[in-house]
């Protein structure tokens, strides 16, 4: 298998070509949990997955509780399906503890004072209300608590991590708080190693081809871990070796021609290029040949271009318009920049504004 074809497997199992699924909830179920820190982003991200969807359904997916925001897995938001937040918790809440334990100490937050804060957490939020996080800083105010700036980041995230909360509906453009027994429906329960094994076969299957260290580092889990509960799942993946590497997917067959979307504005932190630690087969070129105002990092704002990140790309938002400009490593062909131009439309149509566009095809283009 070559770099070209663990693209096209990727593309396809990730859901970004030739979509299967129907929903915002089908897709954040699918991918187990996506990061979801910059919130407009994370919606396109859902969206890109969606072969017909709006700003407005993945907006009513999040505030009927369709689909939660939440931290897990690592020290960072993720989208997470109702049905999975209990067990993703219990398997990797303590992991992200104790990386948080040196910011706790710092902030002096004490185990004793997290039980008081949850305490009054949970009697303000229970019978059903939604709480903005300025409420609920007041509310601690009130309770001669100290909760500014980063403390009070890590006393709602160290409720989260304990199961008491997750993300309620949107209050205008704020978010909000709810109890999760309140918010969802109990769910069946796991053992940890049935959680592990599960946790395993659904990134190979969501994200193959893909090596046990992408796992370790996407999850947040040990690569001890990952093993572990690999040995338990082997039989249902595929093995392949490329340069003496082993990758493995899932028993799913990609099609020889995707129908789907290989070109596409890649959305801030996005699963196809953070699902990974090596990320090399997401390159057009080396990383040592890169244009030096060209960051190879996949945090954001990168254009992909048949499987492979080609140009950036920045937008203005206006009451009823989208201008995207954007700047390629190389120029397009005349065949990519119709796909960047499909691309282009895509963008601005989930999002339901007309289309400004600046398509730039190379470094030289100002």
């Amino acid at each position: 298998m070559s770099l070209s074809e663990i693209r096209k497997s990727r593309l396809y199992n990730q859901q970004i070509a030739t979509s299967q699924c129907k929903s915002a909830a089908e897709v954040v179920s699918w991918l187990v949990a996506m990061q979801a820190q910059e919130f407009r982003h994370a919606k396109w991200a859902i969206g890109l997955r969606l072969n017909t969807a709006t700003e407005e359904d993945v907006d009513n997916a999040f505030n009927s509780g369709a689909i939660l925001r939440t931290h897990l897995m690592r020290p960072t938001w993720h989208f997470v399906a109702p049905e999975d937040i209990r067990w993703l918790l219990a398997l990797t809440a303590p992991r992200v503890h104790s990386g948080n334990a040196p910011y706790y100490k710092k902030l002096e937050l004490s185990k004793t004072l997290f039980t008081r804060c949850l305490n009054i957490i949970t009697r303000s939020l229970e019978g059903g209300k939604y709480l903005k996080r300025s409420e609920v800083q007041e509310i601690f105010k009130q309770k001669k608590i100290n909760a500014e700036g980063m403390r009070l980041a890590y006393i709602m995230m160290h409720a989260e991590l304990e199961g008491l909360i997750c993300s309620g509906p949107r209050i205008g453009k704020q978010f909000s708080y709810a109890l999760l027994e309140e918010r969802i429906p109990k769910a069946k329960s796991y053992s940890r190693d049935e959680a592990l094994c599960m946790f395993l076969l659904r990134y190979f299957n969501s994200r193959g081809p893909a090596t046990l260290n992408d796992f370790a580092y996407w999850s947040g889990l040990t690569l001890k871990d990952a093993r572990v509960g690999f040995e338990a799942i082997r039989t249902q993946l595929q093995k392949i070796i490329i340069d003496g590497k082993e990758y493995f997917t899932g028993n799913i067959t990609v099609p020889k021609k995707l129908d789907g979307q290989d070109t596409f504005l890649m959305p801030d932190y996005d699963e196809y290029g953070m699902s990974y630690k090596d990320r090399s087969a997401l390159r057009a070129i080396h990383k040592e040949k890169m244009p030096q105002q060209h960051n190879w990092s996949v945090f954001g704002h990168y254009i992909v271009v048949e499987g492979t990140m080609q140009g950036t790309w920045r937008d203005e938002v206006f009451n009823d318009s989208i201008k995207v400009s954007s700047k390629f490593i190389t120029p397009l062909t005349g065949a990519a920049k119709r796909k960047v131009n499909n691309a282009l439309k895509r963008y601005s149509s989930f999002f339901g504004k007309k289309l400004q566009h600046d398509v730039k095809t190379s470094d030289h283009d100002h």
